[in-house]
């Protein structure tokens, strides 16, 4: 299991490829990335906050409940903080198991939890100013299903 929490890009095909090399028992891996998006339209930077030592604990702990609940061989968990601009990758979550089942269910409860509860603050700024980004109902209500 990996949690890397970082202010620099990924590439996306090495961190797949370097995931998969270790997952011989796996019949299933999922990957999901997540990107910068202009919902409203000027979105110039999204700007992501964290606390270091929390952050990381927070991710390994909720990266080991998915490892232990769906039997997986491994985990993988990328997020990145800092300014980002729109089509930017902001996070990466890939899962490997015997079962495809399992490995898309942790996959979805890891990008759940990830949406919801992970320690970041998003800000995003556009020509008009900048302005946190509210937590979301529909976010949280994911999180019920686990």
């Amino acid at each position: 299991m990996r949690v890397v929490v970082q202010d620099s890009p990924f590439d996306l095909g090495v961190e797949t490829e370097k995931f998969a090399q270790g997952c011989s028992a796996s019949g299933a891996i999922v990957t999901f990335t997540g990107v910068v998006r202009d919902v409203a339209g000027g979105l110039e930077v999204m700007e992501i906050e964290h606390y270091p030592g929390m952050t990381q604990s927070a991710l390994e702990e909720i990266a080991t409940q998915a490892v232990s609940r769906w039997s997986l061989e491994d985990a993988l968990v990328i997020h990145r903080h800092g300014p980002l601009r729109v089509g930017e990758m902001i996070m990466m979550v890939a899962t490997a198991a015997r079962h495809r089942k399992d490995a898309f269910e942790a996959a979805e409860f890891l990008m759940d939890y990830l949406k919801s509860r992970a320690p970041f603050w998003k800000r995003e700024v556009t020509s008009d100013g900048a302005a946190w980004v509210e937590a979301k109902a529909a976010d949280e209500d994911a999180l019920d299903r686990w």
